[in-house]
């Protein structure tokens, strides 16, 4: 039996399921959804970080399990639906993609651990929320 070939809504939804479980597998749903709402803040508000789903995923540097030196990067390429927090991505993805993902972020447009310095432009005016070990901040697109 052949497998189904992959339409394109499908390859934008795993690309962004990846990115939320390179990212947040850790996290639970609620730290996906918000790493998927930084996602989607990007799309809203195009940018320098691109301006679809697939662009602002794979822009380099912003999603560090992107990286080719990411020890995530394989285990990303790799993940299977089989694992139960790659299945919770992949319906969080495909929310998202069709407009039926609730922000939790307030309109966020980046975030980092907060076990880590913080970045440059991480202004605590611009802070919108904590959810797990992510900080969310709200900025403008450059």
């Amino acid at each position: 039996m052949k497998t189904p070939q992959k339409t394109a809504l499908d390859q934008v939804i795993d690309i962004v399921a990846r990115t939320l479980w390179g990212e947040a597998r850790g996290e639970g749903i609620k730290g996906m959804q918000a790493v998927a709402n930084v996602i989607g803040n990007r799309v809203k508000t195009p940018g320098w970080w691109g301006n679809d789903y697939t662009s602002v995923c794979l822009k380099k540097s912003q999603f560090s399990c992107w990286n080719a030196d990411d020890p995530n990067r394989d285990k990303l390429l790799k993940v299977t639906a089989e694992d139960t927090a790659f299945t919770r991505a992949l319906t969080l993805a495909a929310l998202l993609v069709k407009n039926n993902l609730p922000d939790l972020t307030k309109g966020a447009t980046h975030y980092f651990e907060k076990h880590i310095a913080p970045p440059k432009w991480a202004d605590p005016a611009k802070k919108t929320i904590t959810i797990g070990n992510h900080i969310f901040y709200k900025l403008e697109g450059k």
